[in-house]
């Protein structure tokens, strides 16, 4: 089934936070060569460029990996770890502020036959969409999509059926110690009980 591709504004709201939230329930799609790839996103995590060590940008610090995190919601920036793992966020809010969702895990919903394939697994198990790593892999996001728009006819997100507030659990975000006191944020919010979660 397809749903309405989301409205770049959708991405524009001052708080991302919210926006993490929002994206929960949302179709992240991918078309690469003609293999269509659906997943349901059931975790993420939010950064602002203005009060947290956590995120790249914190403090305005512009670097030509971040730079896309400058411009207004609803581009997609991809960044490398370790050499090994794309990790891909949606960057919100206006034009200069450097907010962004890193998307951690969905919950596979089409195509799922090429996703295995990517990941070389011979059945749906959990490892295969459940991590921020993961996820690129089977939808076939690396960073030669960094700065796409998210409208786009490669890599869009949609609607997908509301989810309830009573569904939505937020916790600490996951890797980030060395931020400190900001480490202790509840910025990560899931899915209650989603078995695609990467972590509970």
């Amino acid at each position: 089934m397809k749903y309405k591709t989301l409205d770049l504004s959708f991405y524009e709201h001052e708080d991302v936070t919210v926006v993490a939230q929002k994206l929960l329930g949302k179709l992240l799609c991918t078309n690469f060569g003609g293999e269509l790839t659906k997943g349901m996103i059931v975790e993420t995590e939010a950064y602002s460029g203005r009060d947290d060590k956590a995120c790249h940008a914190n403090g305005h610090k512009k670097t030509k990996r971040n730079s896309i995190m400058f411009a207004q919601g609803g581009h997609a920036y991809v960044y490398l770890i370790y050499g090994i793992h794309h990790l891909f966020n949606v960057v919100t809010n206006r034009e200069g502020t450097a907010d962004a969702v890193l998307i951690r895990a969905v919950e596979p919903v089409a195509g799922i036959d090429v996703m295995m394939q990517r990941r070389g697994l011979e059945k749906p198990e959990k490892r295969l969409t459940a991590g921020p790593g993961a996820l690129t892999k089977a939808l076939g996001i690396t960073t030669d999509h960094y700065g796409t728009m998210l409208n786009s006819d490669i890599i869009w997100i949609e609607e997908g059926e509301p989810l309830p507030d009573d569904r939505i659990v937020a916790a600490t975000r996951i890797g980030v110690d060395y931020a400190g006191e900001d480490a202790l944020k509840p910025w990560r919010y899931y899915v209650k009980e989603n078995p695609w979660v990467s972590r509970f």
